[in-house]
């Protein structure tokens, strides 16, 4: 059977329109389905991408063939004679991880958010034709992707136009695509070719972050165990101003940075924010076991028309995010005080939202698609980060099995079980799954643990488990100004309340989320003088306030709360057994 042919075209950059193609050797006799995906895997929201589809038609041969809209993403050819060809043109001007972007500097497309879907051919193999702009202007554009090349005289050379293969529609949407003037480092890790490939103007020490990277992915490879399991891995990087973010796929990853976040020509010291975009490539790196491969059994296979429910993405993004940090201190990349300085940091986040008191991670995995992907003002109220909170379960796992089993028996074995059990057989991991496979490498009857960390709403007992291998978990309060208890933005000159978080100064004396300040005790509120407003006043003060709800005045009794003791730090116990401090090696140490 021929394969489904795509082609891909920047026809307008500046317009920013990409245009496809596809040729369909044996269209369905009844008239051919074709549809977008609505979400791409590994954010989870309803995205809706073909409303960026700004026209489509068909033809069969050079007779024009009615194309006919079902629903939102679906179409319908009509039965015609031959093979078919449809055409479409794709706004691309999402500049993010998630879809596509095209301009006259580059372009970037996620094929979920551009290949229509073939009804009735999903398995079989795909060619897609990438093709330049047209003109001088872009006669230095190369391509970045993990799509394998093509073969024969049309088949693409590495980092070059062409035809590049799929096996299938899922491997096809599953390898994003990066064209344009972009720099290229490499490195290999087990073995194994790396790419980092860097859009936007930047300048970093390449040679550091290709040595930083390969300590960071030879510790991942070697935990689960080689080969790894791909050929060959890219990290697509668009560095910009201000910007974060970070999508995983099967080969590759695409991330969003600022360019002050990659590591500077000279510097020796590790930033901040070079530690952070460190994080984020490990993130991302982690997945291509933990839910690329390791995957719910709600996403075998994925259905991407509708939402796919899972209470599980507590574990396939909050181990995740446990796992990145601690790749960067095992894999010697972050000191250990470093990496104490992160875990603070993320225990600080999730007791710093009342929404942890009200929902659970397993419930907040559920509701993926309507709360945590879509926010509103009252979400620290109301919800609690499986990213965040599902690190700290990994955390409470990994030491419970660690202090249970004297060091027997810890996270990375469970990780590697999963592995077995469900990466390499692909199939998907049940709802009880994790726990099964903690329960089987560990011999411990967990559900308690599990019942209580991932579908209860108490406080993790972190500080019980820290100090079991020797650390100390206290929290303090951030200064001593007194706090509104709301979260603020600039408005122009003006300051507007974005956030009211619950039992709060500002939610009892009556402000609400969109109310803009406008005066303290009779002076004005602009986001110069609101910092020392408040530091000329004292915890328990009143305060005469002056805001605009809509276009109408209001005035409100703020009494001023002290500032409260939720900034966690861990440091190393001053008194502590040999056991614990062994535990602590063992467990923080390089392996």
């Amino acid at each position: 059977m021929s394969a489904v042919r795509y082609r891909i075209t920047p026809i307008h950059p500046e317009a920013h329109l990409f245009e496809v193609e596809i040729d369909i050797d044996t269209p369905a006799a009844d008239g051919q389905l074709l549809s977008l995906p609505a979400w791409i895997p590994g954010s989870y929201m309803i995205r809706e991408f073909a409303r960026h589809i700004v026209r489509i038609d068909a033809r069969d041969g050079v007779r024009a063939v009615p194309l006919t809209k079902l629903d939102k993403h679906t179409w319908r050819a009509a039965p015609c004679d031959g093979a078919l060809r449809v055409r479409y043109e794709v706004y691309a001007w999402d500049l993010s991880v998630r879809a596509a972007h095209l301009d006259t500097t580059h372009g970037f497309f996620n094929g979920s958010s551009v290949f229509l879907k073939v009804h009735g051919h999903e398995g079989q193999a795909c060619e897609v034709d990438i093709r330049p702009p047209a003109g001088r202007a872009y006669k230095e554009w190369r391509v970045a992707t993990t799509l394998p090349e093509g073969t024969g005289k049309s088949g693409a050379k590495r980092h070059g136009f062409g035809v590049y293969r799929a096996a299938d529609y899922d491997e096809l949407i599953d390898h994003p695509v990066e064209m344009g003037e972009f720099a290229l480092y490499e490195f290999k890790a087990c073995g194994v070719p790396h790419e980092v490939v860097v859009t936007g103007r930047h300048d970093l020490d390449a040679a550091r972050l290709c040595a930083d990277l390969k300590r960071v992915c030879e510790w991942q490879i070697r935990l689960f165990g080689e080969p790894a399991p791909f050929e060959r891995y890219v990290f697509l990087v668009m560095a910009v101003g201000d910007g974060y973010g970070g999508l995983e796929h099967r080969a590759s990853t695409a991330l969003l940075c600022s360019r002050n976040d990659l590591p500077a020509p000279g510097a020796t010291a590790m930033s901040d924010a070079y530690r952070g975009f460190l994080g984020l490539c490990s993130h991302e790196y982690f997945h291509s076991w933990n839910v690329k491969r390791i995957k719910p059994a709600a996403f075998v296979p994925y259905d991407l028309t509708v939402e796919n429910y899972t209470r599980l993405l507590w574990a396939f993004e909050g181990f995740t995010s446990y796992y990145d940090d601690l790749a960067l201190v095992r894999s010697g990349v972050i000191t250990q005080d470093d990496y104490l300085k992160l875990l603070g940091k993320t225990v600080t986040q999730v007791m710093r939202g009342s929404g942890r008191l009200k929902q659970s991670v397993a419930e907040s995995s559920f509701d993926a698609w309507i709360k945590y992907y879509r926010q509103d003002e009252n979400a620290p109220n109301a919800v609690v980060s499986y990213y965040a909170k599902g690190a700290l379960v990994a955390l409470a796992l990994d030491l419970t099995l660690r202090t249970k089993t004297r060091g027997a028996v810890t996270l990375d074995d469970v990780m590697r079980r999963l592995w077995a059990d469900y990466g390499q057989t692909g199939q998907g991991v049940p709802e009880d799954g994790i726990r099964r496979a903690a329960e089987a490498v560990s011999g411990l009857k967990l559900k308690r643990f599990f019942d209580e960390a991932t579908e209860g709403t108490e406080d993790l007992p972190l500080e019980r488990l820290l100090h079991a291998v020797g650390l100390d978990l206290s929290f303090d309060a951030a200064g001593t100004v007194p706090v509104l208890g709301a979260k603020t933005a600039n408005d122009g000159d003006s300051v507007k309340l974005t956030q009211v978080l619950d039992h709060g100064a500002a939610q009892r004396a009556g402000l609400s989320a969109g109310d803009v300040l406008v005066a303290f005790d009779g002076l004005r509120v602009t986001p110069a003088s609101l910092d020392a407003l408040l530091r000329r006043r004292q915890p328990d003060d009143e305060v005469k306030v002056h805001a605009f709800r809509r276009d109408e005045l209001m005035k409100f009794r703020l009494r001023l709360d002290a500032p409260s003791a939720d900034q966690a730090k861990v440091t190393a116990a001053t008194r502590t057994s040999v056991a614990a401090r062994d535990l602590l090696k063992q467990w923080l140490g390089r392996g």
